[in-house]
């Protein structure tokens, strides 16, 4: 039986797919049964269910809708670099499902009633799952803390700063007492800027040869290495975001050995890009933490293999085209990567043999669920149905206009990468179809 992308039935079978399951990616073609929004059944081989249509996935990989721990999408208050709308269109066609968005709007998401706002503007767009982070201290100021317990009846996941750092080091600690007894994790932008001062990219060898001011990784890794042992002594949830050093790879790889309760995650432009990229003076690479030197990018890189860093985020933020157009020291820091973070994986990390496929997925959708304790990230009977199909063979070069985000400040603009989301369904409904 027939049916068209845009008229998705209640009850349909999904066919010829390979299935993605806890880190792992089946041999033989398998099926998924969907039926009002949750999955009936899958395994493999193909069922005869008489009168429920299907779709033949051609051979593609089914998995579970990604799941990304850190985007901004800048609203309320900057809507030119992203909305709530556009965002979650950009997250569909990364094939993400759920995202965690962080605190760092104008105004600051510092109490329930934001919270609340973003929950509903993503219902609204209805495209993805928005949990969204809060903040440490009203105005991330740094001083004071908010009302934690009130933000997370009304549904946040997580308490961060966002880019800005926890500078006073008691306020960190009580942030991880309470939040403990609330379940949550403090997420930790790990910079000491009494160390980085005023710096624009890595601190060393190309930043002394463009006359740059560089960025020790020095703050990076006191920055961890503080907040680790208040994860200790507090007993809270530390996770650690979008790790860049070998230094700070180490500090987190002992506190788990230990049994600190620490996670931590990284962005794909960390286990792909170094430095050198900036010598051309772009202010697409211009980022914080800043792309450091190669054998950090071979630290992160191996410890996403033996599991010390625990995801992969986006660390989707959007900037105006007009911003990334200043200076690389004037022009400010950041990159989008919904639509990427999967593609990059797959190029850098899959197809070098760092990970399979398997285990990259599983960095992209199961560990985050598990990490920020949310819905969806697997494919097991009974789940809502959250998932995609992609071809983790097919190349494709990143272009401006092939982006659904409102911002177009990508690291990987220009570079041809392997891995396409073809089609992103939530909740059993179609969100996202590459129609190319």
């Amino acid at each position: 039986m027939e049916w068209s992308w845009q008229r998705i039935p209640a009850e349909y079978l999904v066919t010829n797919v390979r299935l993605c399951r806890n880190g792992k990616l089946a041999k033989r073609k398998g099926f998924l049964h969907v039926r009002k929004g949750r999955i009936e059944g899958l395994g493999m081989g193909q069922p005869s269910l008489e009168g429920v249509p299907v779709l033949d996935g051609a051979g593609l990989v089914c998995a579970p809708g990604l799941v990304d721990t850190r985007v901004s999408f800048r609203e309320p208050g900057n809507e030119q670099m992203e909305t709530v709308a556009a965002g979650s269109r950009a997250a569909a066609a990364g094939g993400f499902t759920a995202v965690v968005t962080m605190s760092g709007t104008e105004p600051v998401i510092d109490n329930s009633g934001m919270v609340r706002y973003l929950i509903d503007r993503g219902r609204e767009a209805g495209l993805c799952r928005i949990h969204p982070t809060g903040a440490v201290s009203p105005g991330r100021l740094g001083e004071g803390m908010c009302e934690y317990g009130d933000m997370v009846a009304a549904g946040a996941v997580a308490f961060s700063d966002d880019d800005v750092p926890v500078a006073n080091g008691g306020l960190m600690s009580n942030a991880l007492k309470l939040t403990r007894v609330l379940g949550v994790p403090v997420i930790t932008h790990a910079e000491d800027r009494t160390i980085v001062g005023r710096g624009a990219m890595h601190g060393g060898y190309w930043s002394g040869r463009l006359g740059l001011a560089g960025m020790a990784r020095a703050g990076e890794d006191a920055a961890v290495f503080r907040d680790v042992e208040l994860a200790r002594a507090t007993g809270g949830h530390l996770h650690v975001a979008h790790v860049s050093t070998k230094g700070a790879v180490e500090i987190i790889r002992q506190a788990k050995a230990a049994g600190v309760q620490v996670t931590a995650e990284t962005a794909p432009h960390y286990f792909s890009l170094d430095h050198s990229r900036c010598r051309d003076f772009s202010p697409l690479y211009k980022v914080n933490p800043p792309l450091r030197e190669p054998d950090d990018v071979n630290a992160v890189a191996e410890a996403l293999a033996d599991g010390t860093l625990d995801n992969i985020a986006s660390d989707h933020m959007p900037n105006t085209g007009t911003e990334k157009e200043y200076q690389f020291d004037q022009a400010p820091f950041g990159a989008i990567g919904l639509e990427t973070s999967l593609a990059v994986g797959i190029t850098y990390l899959v197809n070098s043999g760092i990970l399979d496929l398997g285990q990259l997925i599983s960095c992209l959708s199961e560990k985050p669920a598990r990490i920020f304790d949310l819905p969806g990230g697997r494919l097991e009977e009974g789940a809502e149905a959250d998932f995609v199909l992609l071809d983790p063979d097919r190349t494709w070069t990143v272009t401006a206009d092939s982006f659904q985000s409102r911002s177009t400040n990508s690291a990987f603009l220009g570079e041809t990468l392997s891995g396409r989301v073809l089609a992103t369904f939530l909740r059993g409904r179609l969100t996202w179809h590459d129609a190319d």
